[in-house]
């Protein structure tokens, strides 16, 4: 049952090839034509043949019975090769034969039993006179034997066309598709080199040549806005990295001065915090704009919890005086192979979304054996909208203020760059939890216990 499936999702893929449909195309037109062809040989021989011998036989039916009323004696009973005339007489009308009897004038096609049981189709043509009747008949065993043959050696001419029809679709198609083949083998070659080649010198000025220089076109275009991207983000990140400098070292010399008030330092603090995760961000959009997929840099490992802590409170001014309790519980030691500024941004994002939906509450992170997950006692979501909730510029119901709805994006975009899992789920007393996940074991879908 299996291979006979695979079998069939084998020919539907075959099908929706350009070059099958090509090759069935031809092919099937050929067998039609042959068809065609025969069936109107048969059609008109047997048509033709049929007026001709009927005609025939009525012509040699009027000169029997003219010369049967010059010279009965000579014109009775005379045969002409397959062709016999029989005459009766007013008198003797009661003794034609029962199938004769009710024909009118013309031809017509009997059939009739033979001794061994055979069947026999002939043919007469009628002529019936006050006083004679004349019958002309022909025996047309030998013209259904030809009618046989002839239908044997149609049937024959079909198939040796069928074979042609497909021997020649099959070249056919194969000449005709192949510049578009090797157009897509260049594609493949120029994508695994990582080099944009010319395509349209190698190919004739026809439609596969113009569908090349459209495709040289277009890469070039690519090209040029991915390299602007490049540099864009590059130049960004560059103009960037010098004013978050200057503002984290004037931090650090102002923390430094003893006469500093506890208030005014602790607002210092929150500047060094907040320069700091601008900074991770920048690093985590470089490397997202530059779609680096090896995993981490330099073999860098991060701390999980100790990231979970610190984006906890970067991420606390945003409850302000909302009655939201806080906790962290590590239930075991996570390391990952990632930079410290990857897992931030991934991290802040749902710690982030957490605080903006909870209203009142609580908000929980939980640090287990590969995997983090952060729940709150929010609105929650619905199971079928999770998903959505990761695509660009979707935010979910209930959250106040500005956003744009990128930040579930770029965790997922984070994710796939480094093999990680995130999914949202509701939450069984209530809210919504996050799970990001650093490893591929499988786990159960939503926490059962607070």
């Amino acid at each position: 049952m299996a291979s006979a499936t695979a079998w069939a999702i084998r020919m539907l893929k075959s099908r929706r090839r350009l070059r099958s449909r090509i090759f069935i195309s031809f092919a099937v037109f050929g067998l039609a034509l042959t068809l065609l062809f025969a069936g109107s040989a048969m059609y008109l021989r047997q048509r033709l043949e049929n007026q001709l011998l009927g005609s025939a036989l009525e012509r040699n039916l009027n000169s029997y019975a003219q010369s049967f009323y010059v010279d009965p004696y000579t014109a009775r009973g005379q045969p002409l090769e397959k062709v016999k005339g029989i005459v009766f007489s007013k008198r003797k009308f009661s003794t034609v034969p029962f199938a004769w009897r009710d024909l009118d004038n013309g031809v017509h096609t009997l059939t009739q039993r033979l001794p061994d049981g055979r069947v026999e189709e002939y043919k007469i043509a009628v002529r019936k006179d006050p006083d004679y009747w004349f019958f002309l008949t022909y025996e047309s065993s030998s013209l259904l034997r030809s009618q046989q043959q002839l239908t044997y050696a149609l049937i024959l001419v079909v198939l040796v066309f069928a074979i042609l029809s497909i021997l020649i679709g099959a070249w056919l198609s194969s000449r005709v598709m192949r510049p578009v083949s090797e157009l897509a083998g260049r594609l493949r070659t120029s994508r695994r080199a990582g080099t944009l080649q010319k395509l349209a010198p190698h190919f004739a000025d026809d439609e596969v040549g113009e569908l090349a220089r459209a495709l040289d076109e277009y890469a070039e275009r690519l090209t040029g806005m991915v390299r602007r991207d490049h540099e864009f983000n590059a130049d960004v990140s560059h103009e960037l990295r010098t004013p978050l400098a200057v503002i984290a070292s004037t931090t650090e010399l102002m923390l430094a001065a003893p006469e500093m008030s506890e208030k005014l330092r602790e607002r210092l603090k929150r500047i060094e915090r907040a320069s700091r995760q601008a900074a991770e961000i920048i690093d985590a959009l470089l490397l997202l704009s530059r779609a680096e997929r090896q995993g981490p840099a330099d073999g860098e490992s991060t701390d999980v919890a100790k990231t979970v802590a610190d984006v906890l409170e970067l991420q606390r001014p945003q409850l302000r005086n909302k009655p939201v309790s806080v906790s962290l519980n590590v239930e075991a030691a996570l390391v990952v192979n990632a930079p410290a500024s990857v897992v931030s941004v991934a991290l802040s994002n749902l710690v982030g979304n957490a605080f903006k939906y909870t209203q009142q509450g609580d908000v929980l992170v939980r640090v287990q054996e590969g995997r983090v997950l952060v729940e709150d006692s929010g609105p929650g979501i619905k199971p079928e909208d999770a998903e959505h909730l990761f695509e660009r510029g979707v935010r979910g119901e209930g959250v106040k203020g500005g956003g744009a709805g990128l930040g579930l994006a770029i965790v997922r975009r984070l994710c796939d760059l480094y093999g990680w899992r995130v999914r949202l789920a509701p939450r069984p007393e209530g809210g919504a939890v996050a799970i990001l996940e650093f490893d591929a074991a499988p786990r159960s879908p939503v926490p059962t216990e607070a």
